[in-house]
Parts: structure tokens; C-alpha cells; sequence
């Protein structure tokens, strides 16, 4: 299996829509991952965002530490190899996670779930050794926010579903990580140089991945769904997609959130990339979907998925947590654990314990 390319241009066009809308199915429920290409961001956003990466993450450990994540009770900032854990063992890169700018509501209504604290304002660097930072960064979410409302609009109506059926439940916050992945002399481009261990994404409704390093440069792999561990390598003009832990809620298990890993790259060689998270619904719950859950009737729908990825840790699949919100949270607090000890110890053990 390989995984396809969908070209949204075509997707978008009526007299190409028919057959891309059965790609696109393909890609959703067989696969899970796809390139998209022909996505119309400008290239010049692209580039601009590519070329500041190096001077970024070669800035001295005290400036990239000013906006250090603990510091966050939004999780957002700058977190240092080895700062987060996934699949219990620790990650080795390292990241500056943002986000659209918005308020800390609970800080000013107390009263509001604590999962709320998750949306807030981003901690920007003060320095000039990465001259337009916050421009570069602001444009591209802009342009990704875009992108990622055309490709879920496209992907609903290759479901059978009218195209803005799955809008509403979209949150107010898009994340976006930067991260670089330090070349490791003694990788062997096996499961034993984490980056980032096997997971599904939990931090939004459909991931768009910029693979910001030279081809050559592999690291990503997705997991078949007859478990096998295939490579993603970067493809020019392209972003990687794939499904959230929302998406697969949302479609009764139609189509899976698919597990992928990182490996460290073998050589002398950095690796960068930029995920954008679209953002869900805090508030979604199970019982907003039940309607849409009879559209996704299993029996219609032929859909599979390895054992190991089976046993990824999901809550918010498995029914732990009544609301998307709080299976985020948790998830955050388990994954960067000094954050969940300094800002939200009421629930720090709670989740720790919750396995």
C-alpha cells in the first residue's frame, strides 16, 4: 500500500469532482494519510516559514527558553529535546507550539470548565535575530485556517455528507507546531531513534503537515492498516494530511485515526517540520454526533485497522471523557508533565493515573 495524493484543485473542480471524491474516500477510510498537492497556499508563505527554521532553532537555549511551555497553562511556547513524552517514552526533538492569538477566558470566569484554560495567547519571542517571526508565523496559520476549512468541506461531501455538515464542529484555536528533529550518528532508521513515538493525533480535527527538510530527508512513517510501518518521505508542493481522533468520533469509526511515528534521521542531517492542527470543538461530546452516526452505519461502511494500531492510547475514542476538551487536556498534561504539575495540579494525579 502507498499512500495516495489528492489533488484539490481537481477536487474542487465539478468536472473532475467525481473521480477525486472517490480518492479521496480511498484515502480517508483505506489509508488514512494522503499528499495534497495543489493546495494553493503561496509559495512565498511556504518558503518564508521553511527558511526561518534553522536560525530559529539555533538561537541560544536562554532566548528559546523565555517563552519556555511551562510557563503556559495554554501549552503553548517552547519545549526542549526530551520535554515530551509519548508512548511513555520521551520525544527527541524539540518545538515551538502556536496558535491563532485568543483570550484566557477562564482566567476572567473561573467558573468555565478547566479545559477551557487550553485556549489563550501565544508567548512570542523578543529578538531580531529571526527578523519578522510573528508575521511569517501569523501568515501562514491564516492561510492554513483556509486550507483545512476547503480540504474538510471536500472530504464531507466525498463521505456522502452535505459540505458544511462537519464545519460547526470545529473549534475557535488551530495550533501549529515548528520542530526540528537533531540528526542522531547512530540511528538506524528504526523504531529504537524516537523523534516522536506511535500515536494518533488528539490536538485537532485533521493534521496538515509541512515537511520542511530536503527529500532526502525521511523520518515519517504511517502505520498500515495491516500493520506495517510505511514511509512518508517529503514530496515537493505537497502537505501530508490525515485524521484526528475527533474525525474518527465524528464517523462512528468509519474512518480510523491513523497511527504514525517519527524516527530520528541517521546521518548529520536536520530535520524540520510543521504540523497545523485544525482545531475541534471544545465542548464536542459523543451525543452531538448520534445523528451523523446513523449516516456512518458500520455496515455500509468497510473499515479496518491493525492490532498495534488499536492499542494507541485514545480517551476520547474509548468513551473515558464525556467532552473533546477534557480528553485534550489530559492528554496535554501526560504529555508535558512539568506544565500539568505547575498549572493544573487538581487534576495533575488524576490523569497521570488515568491509564
Amino acid at each position: 500500500m502507498s499512500v495516495p495524493t489528492i489533488d484539490l484543485r481537481k477536487a474542487e473542480e465539478p468536472s473532475s469532482r467525481g473521480q477525486s471524491q472517490e480518492d479521496i474516500r480511498h484515502a480517508l477510510i483505506d489509508v488514512g494519510f494522503l499528499y495534497l498537492s495543489n493546495h494553493g497556499i503561496d509559495e512565498a508563505i511556504i518558503q518564508d516559514l521553511v527558511n526561518i527554521l534553522p536560525d530559529l532553532f539555533a538561537l541560544p537555549e536562554n532566548v528559546k527558553e523565555s517563552v519556555a511551555l511551562v510557563q503556559s497553562p495554554h501549552f503553548l511556547g517552547y519545549s526542549k529535546f526530551g520535554a515530551e513524552i509519548t508512548a511513555r517514552v520521551q520525544d527527541q526533538r524539540e518545538q515551538f507550539e502556536l496558535a491563532n492569538d485568543l483570550p484566557d477566558k477562564r482566567s476572567l470566569n473561573p467558573a468555565l470548565p478547566l479545559y477551557t484554560r487550553l485556549q489563550g495567547p501565544n508567548q512570542w519571542l523578543q529578538t531580531d535575530a529571526v527578523p519578522r517571526f510573528r508575521e511569517i508565523v501569523e501568515s501562514y496559520i491564516t492561510a492554513l485556517q483556509d486550507l483545512a476549512l476547503r480540504f474538510l468541506r471536500v472530504a464531507t461531501e466525498a463521505l456522502d455528507l452535505p459540505p458544511d455538515s462537519l464545519v460547526g464542529f470545529t473549534g475557535p484555536q488551530d495550533r501549529l507546531k515548528l520542530v526540528h528533529y537533531r540528526p542522531s550518528p547512530d540511528a538506524t532508521f528504526d523504531a529504537q531513534s524516537q523523534g516522536v513515538g506511535p500515536h494518533k493525533d488528539s490536538s485537532g480535527w485533521m493534521t496538515f503537515l509541512l515537511q520542511a527538510s530536503d527529500p532526502t530527508i525521511k523520518g515519517l512513517q504511517v502505520l498500515s492498516k495491516d500493520g506495517a510501518w510505511l514511509d512518508v518521505p517529503p514530496v515537493p508542493g505537497t502537505l501530508v494530511v490525515n485524521m484526528g481522533q475527533a474525525f474518527e468520533v465524528v464517523t462512528n469509526g468509519v474512518c480510523k485515526a491513523t497511527t504514525h511515528r517519527v524516527l530520528l534521521p541517521p546521518g548529520d542531517y536536520d530535520r524540520y517540520s510543521v504540523p497545523f492542527f485544525q482545531g475541534v470543538k471544545p465542548d464536542l461530546t459523543k451525543q452531538d454526533l448520534k445523528t451523523l452516526w446513523e449516516h456512518f452505519d458500520n455496515k455500509r461502511w468497510n473499515t479496518r485497522e491493525s492490532e498495534e494500531g488499536q492499542r494507541i492510547d485514545s480517551p476520547f475514542l474509548r468513551a473515558k471523557y464525556d467532552t473533546w476538551g477534557e480528553a485534550q487536556l489530559r492528554t496535554k498534561i501526560r504529555s508535558h508533565r512539568d506544565v500539568g504539575k505547575r498549572h493544573y495540579a487538581q487534576v495533575f494525579e488524576k490523569y497521570i493515573s488515568d491509564d
